[in-house]
């Protein structure tokens, strides 16, 4: 999700949102906290440009947008204020629910902040979304802790911290594997 894509679906430019998304979008993607997030995102990646590198992205199925996911920006915005960790957070709409596609995205954002040298993750959720804590609990996220946020009340806060692959330990279990056999 550009800047250009938020500004689009917010402006009602609900083509022009789908063609600069390469998606065809629901009739409904713009609910009412939709709107909040997605005017929330485009304030941050206009007050931040690194916000831009660490934006939601659009979850796609077929063709067609199915809900987002992304990160609440760059590392050091997160529920634990940890300057090396990355909150990520993920919604998919109802009818697509329960066929693993909100996992598939969590775990699409930890590969790719993975890939930018990121291993320490945060995700927060209401301890009545049982879904959610499912996904984050599989995931391998433990709780670390509680908060309480402005527009979504009390959340539980989980993170998951993962080894650093070593420069060229792959190539290393390779050779090793070729000198044994």
């Amino acid at each position: 999700m550009t800047p250009e894509f938020l500004e689009a679906a917010l402006d009602g430019r609900v083509e022009d949102a789908a063609q600069l998304a390469g998606v065809e979008l629901p009739d409904d993607f713009l609910g009412a906290g939709a709107k909040r997030f997605f005017a929330m995102r485009l304030r941050q990646m206009r007050n931040d440009p690194r916000v831009v590198q660490w934006c939601p992205y659009v979850v796609v199925l077929e063709g067609q947008m199915i809900g987002h996911a992304g990160f609440h920006g760059p590392p050091g915005e997160n529920a634990v204020q940890n300057p090396e960790a990355v909150e990520i957070g993920y919604s998919i709409a109802e009818p697509f629910r329960g066929r693993g596609y909100a996992t598939a995205a969590a775990t699409e954002l930890l590969r790719q902040a993975e890939e930018r040298g990121i291993s320490h993750f945060v995700a927060s959720c209401s301890p009545a979304n049982d879904p959610s804590l499912a996904i984050i609990r599989k995931l391998g996220f433990v709780q670390t802790g509680e908060r309480m946020d402005e527009e979504d009340g009390l959340e539980l806060v989980f993170e998951l911290v993962r080894q650093r692959a070593r420069p060229g330990a792959d190539q290393n279990r390779e050779t090793a594997q070729r000198s044994r056999h």
